[in-house]
């Protein structure tokens, strides 16, 4: 019985980095006795990328930050076929759109999950970019890393506490401790989008020269070869 523990969101938009934030804790703190058929794995915005991970799981347990309307940092887990349905409910970003296909694909293609388990957190805060989680949102990691151990225990799968804290699951630059300590300045790095480049006059856009004979178009060499002519 493979088991795939997947963690979904965008570390750089605030609180939409709750998945990606359990999975590493969750493999920082804990590897597995069967580990050949556990994988934790951080699943970012590859959206429908991640499908043939899917297909091959028996087992897949999900974190991801889902605005269902409640307060901020409310947890509310979903089981088996109510997940697409929730994955769906109310789209804060386009990573959920891309899941709900992975599922859609691999039940179409006859490979899906015979348990899956969406343990999910309310967010506080999207609009933030290059932010942490907020700590309401923060104080749920352990909370929802107990429910996906208590899940694993009722599929028999035994977690084990690591006796040095192990840190690889994500890129070294997006480790939490260091994402968080060196974040710029607001003056520095504006939260919405940087103004010294959306107001500067050195930066235009223009449109592209067309060819002779071609009008109201706007086009791409695609021939980079050269291989027909003309």
């Amino acid at each position: 019985m493979k088991t795939l523990i997947l963690g979904i969101g965008n570390l750089l938009w605030a609180d939409e980095g709750f998945g990606i934030r359990c999975v590493e804790a969750l493999d920082a703190r804990y590897h597995f006795k069967d580990s050949d058929n556990v994988e934790i794995m951080d699943g970012g915005t590859q959206g429908i990328y991640l499908v043939h991970h899917v297909q091959d799981a028996d087992n897949l347990i999900v974190f991801d930050a889902i605005d269902y309307g409640l307060e901020p940092g409310e947890i509310k887990v979903i089981k088996d076929d109510a997940v697409p349905n929730f994955m769906g409910a109310k789209k804060i970003s386009l990573h959920q759109t891309g899941f709900q296909e992975v599922l859609s694909t691999a039940r179409l293609m006859d490979s899906y999950p015979s348990n899956i388990v969406l343990i999910g957190v309310q967010p506080e805060l999207i609009e933030d970019f290059g932010g942490s989680l907020h700590p309401k949102v923060s104080a749920q990691i352990d909370p929802c890393i107990q429910i996906a151990l208590n899940t694993l225990t009722e599929w028999g799968i035994e977690a084990i506490p690591r006796e040095i804290v192990s840190e690889t699951l994500v890129q070294p630059e997006l480790n939490r401790h260091v994402y968080e300590t060196q974040r710029p300045s607001e003056s520095e790095a504006n939260r919405m989008g940087d103004d010294r480049i959306l107001s500067s006059n050195k930066f235009t856009l223009r449109e592209k020269p067309l060819h002779e004979g071609i009008s109201n178009i706007k086009s791409v060499p695609i021939d980079s070869r050269k291989l027909f002519e003309d």
